[in-house]
């Protein structure tokens, strides 16, 4: 009988943690910020709320997700995709004008946060989920995002400059910074983390 997820996130946690500190030496903002989320998630906060299984229609995208060819982004995986349809999958923006479905293929899962099942009012964590072909429409929010691909490569695009960036790439977002993110042949999964004075106000389209 497999563990309950309140059990198992911890190790996921621990896992994530060990990748970040393998990219925390370098001495650009990334490194920096990389070394704050590390200390951030030091202690593990208390957990104070309950994974639900999720109906969110983006996780669907999940069947399509595939093994990315590099053994320690497959042990990840291998992680998360067993507990991923228990997580807190939502989408919680307004109608775009242009995209009114967008909700239908992009979701988040809150892991760490002030709201979510392990609370924290100084660091968020959780996972993106993003269906392939699909464009994350310019946005922005005062938080300062770190991204770090776990499979899929997409087009990420920060204050008009655009990358492809693969699994194992850092992606770092300013805060109030516009960002957008188009994916490719196949889905996205990311892991996120929001630091900084204001982790509680949500993202809006530009």
């Amino acid at each position: 009988m497999s563990l309950p997820i309140e059990y198992r996130i911890p190790a996921l946690i621990e896992s994530i943690k060990d990748r970040f500190a393998q990219g925390e030496t370098t001495d650009d903002a990334g490194g920096k910020e990389i070394r704050k989320i590390v200390s951030l998630l030091e202690p593990l906060p208390p957990l104070t709320g309950r994974f639900h299984t999720s109906s969110h229609p983006a996780i669907r995208h999940i069947k399509a997700i595939t093994k990315t060819g590099n053994a320690s982004m497959n042990a990840l995986l291998d992680e998360i995709l067993p507990i991923a349809p228990s997580l807190p999958w939502h989408y919680n923006y307004p109608l775009h004008k242009n995209l009114p479905e967008l909700g239908q293929d992009i979701a988040f899962a809150e892991i760490i946060g002030p709201e979510a099942p392990f609370r924290s009012d100084s660091v968020c964590l959780g996972l993106t989920l993003i269906g392939k072909e699909i464009l994350y429409p310019a946005h922005y929010h005062p938080a300062i995002e770190l991204y770090y691909v776990v499979t899929g490569t997409a087009t990420w695009t920060l204050n008009g400059i655009s990358h492809n960036s693969p699994p194992g790439t850092y992606i770092l977002h300013p805060s109030m910074s516009i960002h957008a993110m188009e994916t490719r042949e196949e889905p996205l999964l990311a892991i996120y983390t929001w630091s900084g004075p204001d982790i509680r106000t949500s993202s809006r389209y530009t």
